[in-house]
């Protein structure tokens, strides 16, 4: 069995899968439906399926997993995830497709839940911001790299998803030389008594402005890689350079992850949220006046990507600051759910509006989602930061 510090790569490499399957997925599904003469609507719908498997999934992690520890939930949730990838050139039906990509949401979120409540439980605090930003760099990559798989659907449409089911099951396949381990807290007993619903609402009380990020994170991810694309074929650019300028978001998040997690363990997690949400919005702008220029929109993709690519990290480590350790678990949890949620919306929101206003620029969905994360975070000045600094 492996040490844990293997532990943390092999960890770290199954979340690159699962940022891998999302990023892959939400692209290539809706460049295959456009081409297909589906409607932006129905398009941005069918993108949801993902993060609806995410939230059905929710509820009912937390339990099993105190009962059958990490590994298992981890090898479950793999399963699903390369089986599901491997069917989708077995029938091309819309509603088959978004039972595929329900599954893909089930089985990633067990992959992330559980990855996710064994970093942050086995992470010593000084080490946690960047341990966190090293998870949240490995989903950003597989975020990135996904979309590059849409190259593929010139040779065959069957070939992505096949690449990227059997790619998910070698990474899968390194857990079994990991050691199962429970989730440990001082008070598992009185936790597994006291009913999942209370610590919710306890949660939600402590740490509602740290959700926040992982709500905007979603929204971003879910809206660039799912509606873009689709927006960017509307005004006039080609497949192959769409598919290049959306890895950027993710790609550039990537050089700033870990700096930036670092940062946050010496100057506070709340700084550096509300200078990374700032400058987003100015980038956003920047994007929405440009749009049409290809260069400016490589450049607005790689900036934002540099500040609120991390959103979804910071989130994490912010949460981990504000809450006790029992709450873990269940905070880790509903950080899944809002990132979910923030899918959810983003892209049904985003296929609304170039629908319906086809005049104006997309990137405004986007600026105005992060303006009210900001002031949220903003406005909820002192009373919360004591329970961090326990």
């Amino acid at each position: 069995m492996v040490s844990a510090q293997t532990r943390f790569w092999i960890l770290t490499a199954l979340v690159f899968i699962s940022g891998f399957s999302q990023g892959m997925i939400l692209p290539l599904l809706s460049i295959i439906l456009e081409q297909n003469g589906v409607s932006s609507s129905v398009n941005g719908l069918h993108a949801t399926g993902l993060y609806i498997g995410v939230l059905i999934a929710s509820p009912f992690m937390e339990k099993p997993m105190r009962k059958i520890g990490f590994k298992p939930m981890i090898m479950i949730g793999g399963m699903l995830v390369f089986m599901s990838l491997a069917l989708f050139p077995v029938w091309q039906a819309l509603w088959f497709w978004f039972i595929l990509r329900v599954m893909i949401g089930i089985g990633d979120n067990m992959l992330h839940f559980s990855t996710q409540t064994w970093i942050t439980t086995t992470s010593p605090k000084e080490k946690r911001g960047k341990n966190i930003s090293l998870y949240g760099l490995s989903f950003g990559l597989g975020f990135a790299v996904g979309p590059l798989m849409t190259r593929l659907l010139e040779i065959h449409q069957a070939l992505p998803f096949l690449v990227s089911a059997i790619l998910s099951m070698l990474v899968w396949s390194t857990m079994f030389f990991v050691r199962n381990s429970m989730p440990e807290d001082d008070n598992v007993h009185n936790v597994s008594s006291s009913s999942s619903i209370s610590r919710f609402i306890q949660t939600g009380k402590l740490a509602w402005v740290a959700l926040l990020p992982a709500f905007g994170y979603g929204f971003l991810e879910a809206t660039l890689h799912g509606i873009f694309p689709v927006y960017g074929l509307r005004i006039g650019h080609d497949v192959n350079v769409l598919s290049v300028i959306i890895p950027f978001f993710a790609g550039a998040s990537i050089i700033t992850q870990i700096p930036l997690g670092v940062l946050s363990d010496r100057l506070g997690r709340r700084k550096i949220l509300l200078s990374v949400i700032s400058g987003g919005i100015i980038c956003f702008l920047f994007a929405a006046l440009f749009e049409t220029s290809v260069i400016a929109l490589f450049i607005a993709f790689a900036t934002s990507g540099m500040l609120v690519g991390s959103l979804y990290s910071l989130g994490i480590a912010y949460m981990t600051d504000l809450l006790p350790a029992a709450l873990l678990p269940a905070g880790n949890l509903m950080t899944g759910i809002s990132f979910s949620i923030g899918s959810l919306i983003g892209p049904y929101l985003g296929g609304l509006f170039i629908e319906y206003f086809p005049g104006v620029s997309f990137f405004y969905v986007i600026i105005f989602m992060l303006i009210l994360t900001l002031a949220a975070i903003f406005f909820k000045k002192d009373t919360r930061l004591q329970p961090g600094h326990s």
